[in-house]
């Protein structure tokens, strides 16, 4: 019985002495008429983990070929204390490519348009204040294409490729650039007065809220008894807005003060109550807060503890 052509694979090389052709064509039978039937290889051979591997035991699926380019920093959602917004796009393979190469390529640009996506679902369900989230501000249409934009500025960070052609990728984008989305500069009647004068003592703030049961915000505000406003994102300078997030919100007190976001000096301050998301500070730290030279509040270099 005559023998088929000889197949190989990218990492496998020649079988019998004879390359891989994936677009070859060849007969595959008669149909109608008497006409032969052709058949791409590369479709047949894109079709077989998809089918003949799934039938009788269960079916698994496709196995990375390769090692994925750097490993996932964490899972999907929002790393408070690293400030970034994680997600994960799929794409699967193009059958109708013409060659694995094409497939492959397909398949990134439906990952990229996936992690969009994921990403838009991941900030709509932040919250930016207490009982105000994210989702809320994105049924204006010109804060969704704000927040769409800031989206598309992803970093890839982990690609991993798969046997029939699909491909997954971990993206991040900074919590900086969906609040920069959100919020407008602020009016000149409601920005938070820094105190640049004195000697520069502390690097940045550790707010100590633990047990009042507050939960992370895009936009935290910091509070004196009166109800003034010490520090929120009305308090960040212009060019600082891009950059860095209102606050880093840690569940441990001793990893926030260490945090490189607060320096190696920071001020550590405690909160004596909440309101919705706001913090009030007891008196003698709000005082020592104002009193200080605060310069390092304009550049968001601030961390609440929440356990």
């Amino acid at each position: 019985m005559p023998q088929g052509p000889a197949l190989t694979s990218p990492e496998a090389g020649p079988l019998n002495g004879k390359p891989f052709c994936p677009d070859t064509t060849r007969d595959v039978g008669r149909g109608a008429g008497g006409f032969p039937v052709r058949h791409s290889l590369w479709g047949i051979l894109l079709a077989v983990p998809l089918t003949a591997f799934g039938q009788g035991k269960e079916a698994k699926a496709p196995k990375p070929t390769v090692a994925a380019e750097k490993t996932a920093p964490g899972a999907p959602g929002v790393n408070w204390e690293g400030q970034v917004l994680r997600a994960t796009g799929v794409g699967a393979p193009d059958l109708k490519a013409s060659n694995p190469g094409q497939a492959r390529l397909g398949a990134e640009r439906i990952a990229k348009r996936s992690a969009v996506q994921n990403l838009m679902d991941q900030a709509g369900r932040l919250h930016i204040s207490a009982g105000r989230t994210v989702a809320d501000e994105l049924a204006r249409d010109d804060v969704r294409k704000r927040v769409e934009a800031a989206m598309g500025g992803y970093k890839v960070v982990a690609r991993r490729f798969f046997s029939d052609s699909g491909v997954e990728i971990d993206v991040e984008v900074p919590l900086s650039a969906l609040t920069a989305s959100l919020f407008a500069p602020p009016a000149a009647d409601t920005v938070i007065a820094i105190n640049g004068a004195g000697a520069k003592k502390y690097t940045g703030l550790v707010v100590d809220a633990r047990g009042l049961g507050v939960q992370p915000v895009l936009a935290p505000r910091l509070l004196d008894d009166s109800g003034k406003a010490l520090y929120g994102a009305a308090a960040l300078a212009s060019e600082r807005r891009a950059a860095t997030a209102v606050a880093a919100w840690f569940q441990s007190l001793d990893a926030a003060k260490k945090a490189s976001l607060v320096g190696d000096k920071p001020l550590v301050v405690k909160a004596k109550g909440s309101k919705g998301s706001d913090l009030v500070l007891a008196s003698e730290d709000a005082k020592a807060l104002v009193e200080a030279n605060t310069r390092f509040l304009a550049e968001g270099r601030v961390v609440i503890v929440t356990q």
